[in-house]
């Protein structure tokens, strides 16, 4: 870094020293990127920082790695020089995960432990433990699926205060400093199978939102962010659903997306339902996401033969549901069938929409059209992906349950450039975060922050 004279600084007109701290803030920008809930900025997985790393392993451009306790599949959210994440500690056995599992892994009663529920903050630049809060201890209330977490919900930020949801317990308000500001506890409700939570909260404005689809009743609930206050709540007619809602910011309102398995719904700000429209699969997880005035949102449970991926257009009302044999409408733009994927989030990147399927394959359609630009290819040694995929510098990105990262060229062409391999005996089903020119990724045991090793000469 190019050192300064601060005599010389102050010698220089008034005009010069505004330029000169207008250009030392955009550079400080560039480093303290914001990624502030699932996916980031719109819920959509793409950065663009510049001189993000693209080769690592563990050794190589690993700025910092930390030990997190207990387990918890929530992905980090940063704020400045600050990274969020939650956990759940256990005192007592808790089974391990396994990866690749679907079937079998179902447990009705919940283990014979205690947990505690932490809301953890580390230093971006070192991974220092900055705090920790743990806002609740007890075992848990309902079981969940061998391979999910009691610490699945990813927290989000205002930059002002963080929030930190375990879905069954409770959300958890705190100051950037770790200060308690309000709890509010949700009474625990059944899943499908016992299998648990995981959607996340989302903010727009003064108000949190919340979607919690059970085998009991379903909610979505609003709630003033300054003091957790219920302002509405509307029931929904599903049953357990793991999508993480959408605040869709679009030319004619924004309006509030949630995708279901019986229905997608979208709802205005005061919780009045607007448009909705069925065609899903059994089981529905991905985050919809939106760009250039289109919605796109999948669905796809392995067992069922309609397995969609759709392109929605804004301004819809009512019943927008695809007649028999339609692939589109006035309001669906286009609809792919089958090509949804079962846990990943798609990802739209340079006029493409990438979609990773769980058992290791990776496709591309035009993301105006539907049109398949390439259709799932085999990732070679890939074997199971959970984590959504994310892009920059031209790149797509693929972490699998291994935690082996596959690389490949944004373009019509299925190119894979290389993989990197932590090498350590981990597993990993978060989707990682992305602040500056700084990767994080956690594995069920440790957050990496991966930086290119240049950058610190």
């Amino acid at each position: 870094m190019t050192k300064t004279n601060p005599t010389a600084a102050t010698k220089a007109p008034l005009p010069a020293i505004i330029l000169l701290l207008c250009w030392q803030a955009v550079l400080l920008g560039q480093t303290q990127e914001h990624w502030p809930q699932f996916r980031g900025p719109e819920a959509r997985g793409v950065a663009s920082g510049r001189n993000l790393p693209d080769r690592w392993s563990a050794t190589e451009n690993i700025a910092w790695k930390t030990d997190v306790p207990g387990r918890g599949w929530s992905s980090p959210i940063v704020w400045g020089q600050q990274v969020f994440l939650t956990t759940a500690v256990n005192r007592g056995e808790l089974e391990q995960p396994i990866k690749g599992l679907y079937f079998g892994g179902n447990r009705p009663e919940p283990p014979d432990v205690q947990l505690a529920y932490r809301l953890i903050c580390l230093a971006l630049e070192s991974g220092e433990t900055l705090w920790e809060q743990t806002v609740q201890q007890s075992p848990p209330a309902s079981p969940i699926h061998v391979k999910n977490s009691y610490a699945s919900e990813t927290p989000v930020t205002d930059g002002e205060r963080v929030y930190a949801y375990f879905g069954n317990v409770g959300l958890y308000c705190f100051d950037l400093e770790g200060r308690p500001v309000w709890t509010k506890r949700f009474e625990p409700r059944a899943t499908r199978d016992g299998w648990g939570t995981a959607a996340s909260p989302v903010l727009h404005g003064e108000r949190l939102y919340i979607v919690n689809d059970n085998d009991d009743q379903s909610y979505l609930v609003c709630l003033d962010k300054r003091t957790g206050e219920q302002v509405w709540r509307v029931e929904r007619d599903e049953r357990s659903n793991w999508s993480t809602p959408l605040v869709w910011q679009n030319d004619h309102r924004t309006e509030i997306v949630t995708a279901g398995s019986d229905k997608v719904r979208s709802y205005d700000l005061e919780g009045n339902l607007l448009w909705w429209f069925t065609g899903m699969s059994g089981i529905t997880i991905a985050t919809p996401y939106a760009d250039n005035g289109l919605l796109y949102v999948s669905s796809g449970y392995v067992l069922d033969s309609q397995r969609p991926l759709y392109a929605i257009r804004a301004g819809a009302s009512g019943d927008i549901s695809l007649e028999p044999g339609q692939t589109s409408n006035q309001f669906i733009a286009w609809c792919q069938s089958t090509a949804g994927p079962y846990n990943p989030t798609t990802l739209l990147y340079d006029g493409r929409v990438y979609v990773l399927y769980d058992r290791s394959m990776l496709a591309s359609f035009r993301a105006e059209t539907g049109e398949a630009v390439f259709g799932r290819d085999r990732i070679p040694q890939g074997r199971h992906f959970t984590a959504s995929p994310w892009a920059y510098d031209g790149k797509v990105f693929c972490v699998n349950e291994d935690g082996v990262t596959f690389v490949f060229r944004a373009g019509d062409e299925f190119e894979l450039l290389h993989t990197n391999n932590l090498a350590d005996d981990d597993m990993c089903m978060a989707t990682p975060a992305i602040a500056g020119d700084r990767l994080l990724l956690r594995t069920s045991a440790r957050v990496y922050c991966i930086r290119r090793a240049s950058l610190d000469r």
